[in-house]
């Protein structure tokens, strides 16, 4: 903690504070001293509280690693922890382990493996220990492997240990997430730019200042004395506060709108990106396989319609209802997806609740659809023998009685299917098998993004004391072809859409094989054809890293992409002058996450890893709260800006009367004690209540800002040009005037200390909004801003009329009659500001600052 306080103070606006209360105390104005002290104070303690949080990303990633383990040693069988087992261990696997290191497969029954922690995709893959693959196989694709940190769905195995801790590919997600430097976001490099400048600024301001002094022969104690004033006047101490504070506002805010933000500076990171780069399962998709195709030999595919994990919803042709005919045929489909079925579906405390794999899952949820109830068919269609699914088979099959014979019913692989039918099932009735067109319906089927599966079923002669087997499953009737596939988000395609309109390029990010991806990319309206999919292996053999990012430069999908390739891709569009946001839920993800300018995690389905390496965590897993974000983030970085004008505008005033006070030879119309409470007190009540300030609308309708915008933009240079000179002149005239009428230095110093205070509360106002007319802005939109002004001239004038305050701020009360002057005076600003917003409005455009025709 005492590291992070320190390192609040490294920042070169502070050493110039620091400096200036070193030299006011030299100087015996201790007043002074003690007024920046505690800005100093103030400032380190709000940022501390802030920055005060644990990165636990390596925690998470190594409670995912540390598990119990079965190895063979010896010839014996005994547990270890996994942090025990080293290269050429003999690992055991079963059902519900989780995998404790990188291992090939020696022998296997029955195995898959759950590797969405890695690949990011929902479906388990099938292993086997005989495939012999090329070594440059992407992952998602080596089969006869299993890597750390998945889990056994089903099965068991026997592995050997290849690699071990941080050379598993976890480990390399791992290595990556704990060492790599965080990404700077787009607010924390803009400040850091704009701090530097203003730093700069001031010491070059005040070493010209001291050096005309001396040569004018002013005593070294006054000159000590002007420079702290011009270093006071010159920086915005109430920023860090106000920035703190609009931060602040901007996170509850989105926490209102299921956006949670981990690190402040991220508030309006989102806002700035310029490319989202999504994983696609569990993000853009509902990572739950749902049957959305039911293919008849010769028919168009039906569709089912309704949600993936709730059995609600129909099927349907594209006539619409189906006929009697048809209806026959769904129940015959139906019956063979729940008998030959090992999954549970059923309607518990008001919910239904779902067990099994995701396969069979999604079958029992369309049969359901179509009013197929398991036990029903179970009851008048008795289980006599079943052969489990095991992945050397790809199918599984249930013999029943049906109307006293034998019956088989299967479902599987639709390639191992046809080898065992002879007919196929038409509405009209049973006829022989036409293998080519069914091949057809497969092939469109999978290039629209099903992963597909047959249905047949039929009578099957075997003996009393005979055991079931893949032998009896011959002559066999095709029912039908099943296209299952982890379906989009209702409102990912219209976020997508937003997302665009708003000037934001949307990647999709996945492991998928690129003809699925393609499928998704199109249903989401991201690409157009298959030229803007990029693969994982064409990133793998790009030569230099112009290559990748002229290959990411256009494309829309990246499929069969491996864990480390996702951190490549975020590096490359970086380089092509993208800010990136990177929003994923897996491990796999993690690298990326952290490399972003802001990652995005979801909070429901997101890994811990995932969740404690993002700086933005989506509670409801809703790619449209991505979009939220975006547009809160948006008027986030508006309200900073906002914020910083204010400030600048009236520390640039300041800067100007002194200026003129200093060419004339006039003394100092303002001392340090007076600009400190100026731009901490009376200016830090409205810079704090303007942060609250709503958005003005239409934040999604306008592209992001280019990434190396400085804040200062052409608008809001021209706007404190316009407003310091107006309110430096205007106040170092009453200033001069007051001198010349006879009034002491220290009456003519009080009238322009109000006056400046007036100038503030009427200027607040002209923040509001860059080309939007004040009169135009309802004061009640922001009523903490309305009664925060009130305060801030409350404020000064209960000072005015405090003893002690007043001899401290060299304040005085004054009468009505000079208030109501000063504050015609303060008048000016408004004017001068309404008139360039009406000439901006009019003859520039709000949008790239270009000039419009005179006639526009």
């Amino acid at each position: 903690m005492l590291q992070i306080f320190a390192g609040q103070f490294r920042s070169p606006l502070i050493y110039v504070l620091v400096a200036a209360a070193v030299v006011s105390l030299v100087i015996r104005e201790f007043s002074d001293a003690l007024f920046i002290s505690a800005v100093l104070l103030l400032n380190a303690l709000i940022g501390s509280m802030q920055e005060y949080s644990a990165q636990r990303s390596a925690d998470a990633l190594q409670r995912l690693m540390t598990t119990r383990v079965r190895v063979l040693r010896d010839a014996e069988a005994y547990e270890i922890d996994s942090e025990e087992i080293v290269p050429g261990d003999i690992v055991l696997l079963e059902s519900g382990d989780r995998v404790p290191a990188d291992m090939r497969i020696i022998q296997g029954h029955n195995l898959e493996i759950d590797e969405s922690l890695l690949s990011g995709e929902s479906i388990a893959v099938v292993k086997t220990a005989n495939a012999v693959l090329d070594p440059e196989t992407v992952l998602g694709d080596r089969v006869n492997m299993a890597f750390a940190g998945s889990l056994v769905n089903r099965g068991r195995a026997q592995c050997v240990v290849v690699a071990t801790a941080l050379a598993t590919e976890l480990g390399v997600i791992a290595r990556s997430v704990t060492t790599d430097a965080i990404t700077r976001a787009p607010l924390q490099e803009r400040m850091d730019r704009f701090i530097r400048r203003v730093a700069i600024f001031v010491g070059f301001a005040v070493v010209v200042m001291a050096i005309i002094l001396a040569v004018r022969g002013m005593p070294i104690a006054e000159i000590f004395l002007s420079s702290v004033a011009l270093a006071v006047s010159a920086i915005p101490e109430g920023l860090p506060v106000a920035l703190t504070v609009a931060l602040a506002i901007g996170m509850r805010r989105m926490a209102r709108r299921d956006v949670i933000v981990r690190r402040l500076i991220a508030v309006e990171a989102l806002g700035s990106c310029t490319c989202i780069a999504s994983d696609k399962t569990g993000t853009l998709t509902a990572n739950q396989l749902t049957v959305r195709r039911l293919a008849m030999p010769g028919q168009e595919a039906w569709e089912v319609t309704g949600d993936g994990d709730q059995p609600n919803g129909s099927i349907v042709t594209r006539q619409g209802a189906l006929d009697d005919n048809e209806h026959r045929l769904l129940e015959q489909a139906c019956r063979c997806a729940v008998l030959a079925n090992e999954g549970y579906i059923g309607h518990r405390n008001e919910k239904w609740v779902l067990n099994g794999d995701a396969v069979d899952i999604a079958l029992l949820v369309m049969a359901h659809k179509a009013g197929c109830k398991p036990a029903d068919e179970i009851a008048r269609f008795p289980e006599i023998d079943t052969m489990p699914f095991e992945s050397e088979r790809l199918y599984s099959a249930s013999l029943n009685l049906v109307h006293g014979k034998s019956h088989a019913f299967v479902k599987g692989a639709f390639e191992r299917l046809l080898d065992m039918c002879a007919t196929m099932m038409l509405a009209e009735g049973v006829v022989d098998l036409d293998r080519a067109k069914i091949e057809q319906q497969a092939r469109r089927l999978a290039s629209e993004g099903y992963r597909v599966i047959a249905l047949a079923c039929g009578d099957v002669e075997i003996g009393e004391r005979e055991e079931f087997g893949h032998e009896h499953l011959v002559g066999l009737t095709l029912i039908g072809l099943v296209g299952l596939i982890d379906p989009l988000r209702p409102e990912s395609r219209k976020s997508v859409a937003k997302c665009r309109a708003a000037g934001i390029q949307v990647v999709m990010v996945t492991g998928d094989h690129p003809v699925t991806a393609c499928a998704i990319g199109r249903e989401l309206g991201l690409l157009e054809d298959e030229s803007e999919v990029v693969t994982g292996p064409q990133l793998k053999m790009a030569a230099s890293e112009a290559e990748t990012d002229r290959m990411t430069r256009n494309a829309s999908v990246f499929a069969r992409v491996e864990p480390t390739q996702k951190l490549d891709i975020v590096r490359s569009l970086q380089r092509n002058g993208h800010y990136v946001a990177v929003s994923g839920d897996g491990a796999n993800d993690a690298p990326a996450l952290r490399a972003a300018q802001v990652g995005v995690a979801m909070g429901r389905s997101g890994t811990d890893v995932a969740r404690e390496t993002a700086e933005i965590i989506i509670t409801d897993d809703n790619f449209d709260s991505i979009v939220a974000g975006v547009e809160e983030g948006r008027i986030a970085y508006a309200n900073v800006r906002k914020v910083i004008f204010l400030l600048i505008s009236t520390g640039a005033a300041e800067l100007v009367l002194f200026v003129l006070a200093m060419i004339t030879a006039l003394p100092l119309p303002l001392l340090a004690v007076q600009l400190l409470w100026l731009n901490l007190v009376t200016n830090g009540i409205q810079d704090i209540a303007l942060a609250f300030e709503p958005g003005e609308g239409r934040e999604l309708d306008r592209p992001p800002r280019p990434p190396g915008e400085a804040i200062f933009n052409r608008i809001m240079l021209e706007r404190v040009i316009i407003s310091a000179i107006v309110i430096g002149v205007v106040a170092f005239g009453l200033f001069r005037y007051l001198l010349d009428q006879g009034f002491t230095l220290e009456q003519a110093r009080n009238n322009t200390l109000l006056l400046m205070v007036l100038f503030e509360n009427v200027h607040v106002f002209n923040s509001r909004s860059e080309t939007l007319s004040l009169f135009r802005h309802n004061p009640l939109r922001n009523k903490l801003l309305l009664a925060g002004t009130v305060i801030a001239q409350m404020v000064h004038i209960g000072a005015m009329y405090t003893p002690w305050l007043g001899d401290v701020l060299g304040a005085s009360p004054v009468s009505f009659e000079q208030w109501l002057t000063l504050f015609v005076l303060a008048l000016t600003v408004m004017v001068a500001m309404e008139l360039h917003k009406w000439i901006w409005s009019r003859f520039i455009s709000p949008v790239d600052g270009t000039r419009a025709p005179m006639g526009k």
